[in-house]
């Protein structure tokens, strides 16, 4: 089996595929606790006032928050992860996530500022699903955002059927994010 994810602040659709692409599982996970802000550099330690829900943060409070957040999201996800494998009728051998920079900072005076801070929460769940998976003994896959189009190559005439049958077979939801997830299983079998 093999587990795509296709993420949002504080939350991801996940699908899981086994070695024939059809879809086993597909549903909507939580990647934070309620009560926390789901985009903790963005809203509250941003370049732009329009986003932020308070007073501004200093660096340290807001590496703080950015801890706390990342510590609900890791439970959260673990949480998450043990359903899907749990409900899965194999054993899940990969999780795919959207690609991110390998030398993306950390330091939250950078983060803070534009490009960063528009990529700095997506960036920390990402790394936190590929941490969860690999605590898992999960391989960890990236895909960049042409999935789905080298997916549709890969599967030739076959593509149709996997990746938009689906919404015929199991009903709705089956949008993009969907789509983007089983793509990534694909491009991970290979």
């Amino acid at each position: 089996m093999r587990l795509g994810i296709a993420l949002h602040f504080g939350w991801a659709v996940a699908v899981t595929a086994g070695d024939d692409h059809r879809v086993v599982d597909r549903r909507r996970i939580e990647l934070i606790e309620p009560g926390l802000p789901n985009a903790p550099i963005h809203h509250e330690g941003g370049a732009h006032p329009l986003h932020t829900t308070g007073d501004p943060l200093d660096d340290e409070a807001l590496a703080r928050l950015v801890d706390e957040v990342r510590t609900s999201a890791a439970r959260c996800t673990s949480s998450a992860l043990d359903e899907i494998a749990g409900a899965s009728p194999g054993p899940i051998r990969s999780i795919s996530l959207r690609a991110w920079p390998g030398d993306f900072p950390r330091d939250i005076a950078v983060l803070r500022r534009v490009p960063y801070e528009s990529r700095a929460d997506s960036v920390m769940y990402r790394e936190v699903l590929a941490e969860q998976a690999r605590v898992r003994g999960w391989d960890v896959h990236l895909y960049d955002n042409d999935v789905e189009r080298r997916a549709t190559d890969l599967l030739g005439t076959r593509a149709e059927q996997v990746l938009h049958g689906p919404r015929a077979e199991l009903g709705p939801p089956w949008t993009k994010d969907h789509r983007t997830a089983l793509a990534a299983t694909v491009l991970a079998s290979q």
